[in-house]
């Protein structure tokens, strides 16, 4: 019975992919067809041409992004009907329904439907592909009268077999194990905040994705112009899941880290924990808004300016007149400067005038230019910008922290020693600490004055030519007798010329004030509140998939309280959900992990592990100094056992360097580090950048050291023993932490 299952479902899915490969050659027909049609005919006929050949190519990117794996379930129900569940939508030529979005309402008994609550369904059926192949069916028999004696549930079911599949480096696809309680959350409403707190192994980055994928399906009017952003803890870790919300189809969400938040700016991870902790306070709002206001200053003294061999005379308080005016307008530092500028200039430029006129008396000639005069002379220049200089998010911190008296006059609130901390030089590389200052920045500066640089200068006059030439097109086009249709600032638009047709999301990616629709943040409890202001401005209906696990925070910056980190930017607008169940970690190593970090003082949730694994975590006591040397003897038993599976050595301090020289002399280009390695089967990482992610097996050197360095945490340790889904060794010179062994 199985085998003409298998043959059939093989027939069926094959049937799938012919109609996939049709429609994709019929949306490429369609967008050849109007690009042949050229620029021709009526603004209106371009116009409407121009958006057939978007919509094909958006729907030819989606067709693309779904190929591996195209389907994976199959719903039997009471009716008789037989309901394919894929990633797309697919549909006969006169359609009839091939297959359901995985997303659309009727889909939902796929992950929701129990034995004790059928909703409808008799069997569910997992459908497990390698490439566009069915390689094997796991059934849920759901209704108690289909299993006889030779229709019954096939293997160990389809949750634990991608379980116990071996990790590729990439996040498992794992659309057809969402379960019941994690597809409730996935469909929860889009207002607000939800928390989605969840122990290790408890599906939150599933959840995450699929809930980001939901979204944009089910509030696509709202979404499909904001977006969605995902925000992730590290590089490492959105290069592992890149690819899973493309297969998902959808291809328009913005997937960055806190590092990358910031256009132009790529940031390195800050290397001093406790400099980390000191930016990421709240308390930087101010410093930063006060390193704006140290750039609007009133001079102690009159400053005598030459203009045409003539002596002007700038006064403090016409500076802070004019400077309070500019604050009044409520504008950002920049622009709120052309009012000041505009002020300061007719007063000199009226002095000057009454110099003249008094030199000159009865002389009524035009002295208009003087206006310009004193717009260009270099005295004035140097003066109005010592009193307002425009400036750039980047120029403005830079000096912050390499110039100790800005900095001691910012900083009132902080010690000597934390402004000892916060110095650097000019130069220095930007850190993920830095981005929501320079963001915080942004915001106080504005756009720099249009006058002030010659790039933005050129705009403008580009502009004017481009809106000219369009007057003068429709002029010679109604001449002609032909009704344009447009206006002049239309034509211009749709003219100018453009380096590509940009998705809403490529936009976003590019501009700092983009207003997302929705923002879901994985490993949240890293945060810092600087990093979650910047995130909250980032979507200010305050829209949010917030999901993490308290008890695995590493970051001294990071959060101990869900309240603590989200009260401040979203009062009482959040809801926590909490995911019970483990499926990931075996219960041996899972409970380990629980047991150590009760015994270190971290009260942790303990979801319930689904499985039982082959091994305990395995122990070994070394001499000092023999740690490396019992990794790399340890290593080959540790390979054989998982027969093929993804290793992580996790280490800190210096024993990271040292493993890694030692394994790469032994091994070679099968040894990996840092963003970007996962291709290999052994990879060397601290307890920080495997955060998110998991391995078949997991080496912890020295774990004594993960809790007890400087700026050790429990959550370091507990992160570094459940990333393994098989097999768990901890080699250790130093006693071993409590609660690992019974």
């Amino acid at each position: 019975m199985l085998d003409a299952d298998l043959a059939h479902e093989r027939e069926y899915v094959a049937g799938l992919y012919a109609r996939l490969e049709e429609l994709r050659e019929e949306k490429r027909r369609q967008l050849a067809q109007v690009r042949r049609s050229g620029a021709v005919g009526t603004m209106q006929n371009v116009s409407e041409r121009d958006a057939f050949a978007a919509l094909y190519e958006d729907r030819l990117a989606q067709l693309d992004a779904v190929d591996d794996r195209l389907v994976f379930g199959r719903l039997d129900l009471d009716s008789g009907e037989e309901q394919y569940i894929g990633r797309i939508g697919l549909t006969t030529e006169d359609l009839q329904r091939l297959m359901v979005d995985w997303r659309a309402p009727e889909a939902g008994h796929f992950y929701q439907a129990t034995a004790f609550d059928r909703q409808g369904v008799r069997r569910r059926r997992h459908l497990i592909l390698q490439g566009r192949e069915v390689k094997a069916i796991e059934d849920d028999v759901l209704d108690a009268s289909m299993l006889s004696d030779d229709e019954s549930l096939q293997g160990e079911g389809a949750l634990l077999a991608a379980l116990n599949s071996k990790r590729t480096g990439r996040m498992s696809d794992i659309v057809s194990t969402i379960q019941s309680e994690q597809d409730r959350i996935i469909r929860s409403s889009i207002s607000g905040a939800l928390v989605v707190q969840g122990g290790p192994g408890t599906g939150k980055t599933a959840v995450a994705l699929h809930r980001a994928a939901y979204l944009l399906y089910t509030h696509r009017d709202r979404l499909k112009s904001a977006g969605v952003l995902l925000v992730g803890p590290s590089s490492s870790f959105m290069k592992y899941i890149e690819r899973v919300l493309p297969s998902l189809g959808e291809t328009g969400v913005v997937m960055a880290s806190v590092g990358r938040l910031m256009p132009g700016i790529h940031a390195v991870p800050e290397a001093d924990p406790d400099v980390a902790a000191i930016k990421g306070r709240l308390d930087m709002a101010k410093i930063v808004a006060n390193a704006v206001s140290n750039r609007q200053r009133t001079p102690a003294a009159n400053r005598i300016l030459e203009v045409d061999g003539r002596k002007l005379t700038l006064t403090p308080r016409q500076v802070r007149r004019a400077r309070e005016r500019a604050r009044s307008t409520g504008k950002p530092h920049n622009e709120a400067r052309v009012t000041f500028v505009k002020i300061l200039l007719r007063e000199l430029t009226e002095q000057l005038t009454d110099m003249i006129e008094a030199d000159n008396i009865g002389n009524n000639a035009d002295r208009s230019y003087l206006a310009e005069d004193v717009r260009t002379a270099r005295d004035v220049r140097i003066a109005l910008n010592l009193c307002w200089m425009p400036m750039t998010p980047e120029k403005l911190i830079s000096e912050l922290f390499s110039k100790p008296a800005i900095l001691e006059f910012c900083t009132p609130l902080l010690s000597p020693a934390e402004r000892e901390l916060l110095r650097r030089p000019a130069d220095a590389p930007w850190t993920e600490a830095d981005v929501p200052l320079l963001d915080e920045a942004a915001e106080l500066l504005g756009e720099l004055d249009p006058a002030a640089g010659r790039g933005l200068a050129q705009q403008e006059h580009d502009r004017a030519r481009d809106l000219a030439n369009a007057k003068q097109t429709l002029e010679n086009m109604q001449m002609a007798g032909v009704d344009p249709l447009m206006s002049a600032e239309e034509l211009a638009e749709q003219n100018r010329e453009q380096e590509a047709r940009q998705t809403a999301a490529e936009r976003a990616t590019s501009d700092r004030t983009w207003a997302f629709g929705h923002i879901v943040v994985d490993e949240a409890q890293e945060l810092s509140p600087m990093q979650w202001r910047l995130l909250v401005r980032r979507c200010p209906l305050k829209s949010f998939t917030i999901v993490g696990d308290i008890a695995q925070t590493s970051s001294v910056a990071g959060a101990n309280s869900w309240q603590g980190a989200l009260a401040p930017m979203f009062g009482e607008r959040w809801q926590l959900e909490e995911l019970t169940v483990n499926y990931r970690t075996p219960s041996q190593i899972a409970e380990a992990a629980v047991r150590m970090a009760n015994a270190a003082g971290l009260v942790v949730s303990a979801p319930k592990a689904v499985r039982e694994g082959r091994w305990s975590p395995i122990v070994d006591e070394v001499d000092a100094g023999q740690v490396v040397s019992r990794l790399v003897e340890v290593l080959p038993e540790e390979l054989e056992a998982l027969d093929g599976g993804l290793l992580a050595v996790i280490a800190d301090g210096e024993l990271l360097p040292a493993a890694t020289s030692a394994l790469c002399s032994a091994y070679g280009r099968r040894i990996g580090t840092g963003a970007g390695s996962y291709e290999q089967d052994i990879v060397v990482i601290s307890p920080r950048e495997a955060k998110g992610l998991e391995f078949d097996g997991v080496v912890v050197l020295e774990p004594s050291t993960m809790l007890n360095h400087e700026h050790g945490k429990v959550g370091d340790l507990y992160v570094a023993m459940t990333r393994a889904t098989q097999r768990l060794r901890l080699i250790a010179a130093q006693p071993v932490p409590a609660g690992i062994v019974r």
